[in-house]
């Protein structure tokens, strides 16, 4: 088996500062691509005001209080009781919105990859036949990443039904304030694997992109190139990810709020809807050009090859170079 070796971490802001100088650098191409995003950007921002009036909610979330009642969680916890409503309005509003994560999302994503898979700067044209030919392996990963999202799902409340049954088991009481305790755990607990797993979906996605081939395969690269460097992701995807929150705040502010006190919907109202998607559009753009260049730190060269029926892996680890495209390979 070879042996790795183990660079320095990359730092997270001289990630995002390469970020934020690729998109000014080449900034009518990839406000463009952002256009593209609208029709998935717009319905996303909707669909989270709408979720409440859903005819499929009730029936989500009844299933979800009977698989916590089933799996012997606090059924008088306050903490459990806000976690079954909030997983069920993200369960909705992503079934929702589903359609157009698969079609818009995915061509938009994979016209930044496409950009930043190349050593020339992107024309400012966007050509669809430059990347319709990842969107195909774009897609099957993206299936694969839903998988990996329902399996870490799974996964976690699994083993916090056997956390609380094992308590149940020694016949333990708790109080008020020790249940409030595991309950508080118990959610740190799952958001921390949900936010690794959508790390590791977001890392294939490009994976797949940049190499052209997408399935399980290439969540099996990201899990490997992601070892080592889980701080450094989640350092990255934390600020991207509050930024986006905060243009959906903005929208239930401005538009949502807006319409809640006229009860009739206006021109002004539907300016702004497109504007925040815009906006919102942009922030997605930015996300996929940080995670293109956590890539690139990551490695330059990832081959399996089948030897005898088992396989082997080949990382060669490269660092971000500041000035130009160029990457070391390190031989492992």
């Amino acid at each position: 088996m070879e042996e790795s070796l183990s660079l320095p971490m990359v730092k997270t802001g001289r990630i995002l500062r390469r970020s934020i100088y690729t998109f000014l650098s080449n900034y009518q191409y990839f406000t463009s691509t952002a256009l593209l995003l609208i029709p998935f950007s717009a319905p996303l921002l909707l669909s989270q005001p709408l979720v409440p009036y859903a005819s499929i909610l009730p029936s989500i979330h009844n299933r979800l209080q009977a698989l916590f009642f089933a799996a012997g969680f606090p059924p008088t916890s306050e903490m459990f009781k806000i976690l079954s409503l909030k997983l069920s309005q993200t369960i909705t509003s992503s079934i929702l919105a589903l359609p157009f994560t698969l079609s818009f999302l995915l061509i938009a994503k994979a016209s930044v990859i496409q950009a930043l898979n190349h050593h020339h700067k992107p024309s400012s044209k966007l050509k669809f036949s430059c990347f319709a030919s990842l969107y195909a392996s774009l897609l099957s990963t993206q299936i694969c990443n839903l998988l990996v999202i329902l399996s870490a799902n799974a996964t976690c409340f699994s083993i916090l039904f056997i956390a609380f049954n094992i308590l149940q088991g020694f016949d333990i009481q708790l109080s008020p304030t020790s249940t409030l305790f595991l309950s508080a755990t118990a959610a740190v607990f799952y958001s921390i694997i949900l936010a690794n797993a959508i790390i590791i979906c977001n890392l294939a996605l490009v994976t797949s992109g940049m190499e052209k081939s997408g399935g399980y395969m290439s969540i099996i690269k990201a899990c490997v190139m992601i070892r080592g460097r889980n701080s450094t992701a989640l350092s990255l995807a934390l600020p991207l990810n509050l930024t986006l929150a905060a243009v959906e705040a903005l929208f239930q502010y401005r538009v949502v709020g807006a319409y809640y006190r006229t009860g009739v919907p206006t021109s002004s109202m539907a300016l702004e809807w497109m504007f925040i998607a815009y906006l919102y559009s942009i922030f997605i753009v930015l996300d996929t050009i940080v995670s293109c260049l956590f890539y690139k730190t990551c490695t330059t060269s990832f081959r399996i090859k089948d030897q005898a029926g088992r396989y082997s892996y080949r990382i060669d680890i490269a660092e971000l170079e500041e000035q130009s495209n160029s990457f070391t390979n390190v031989k492992t």
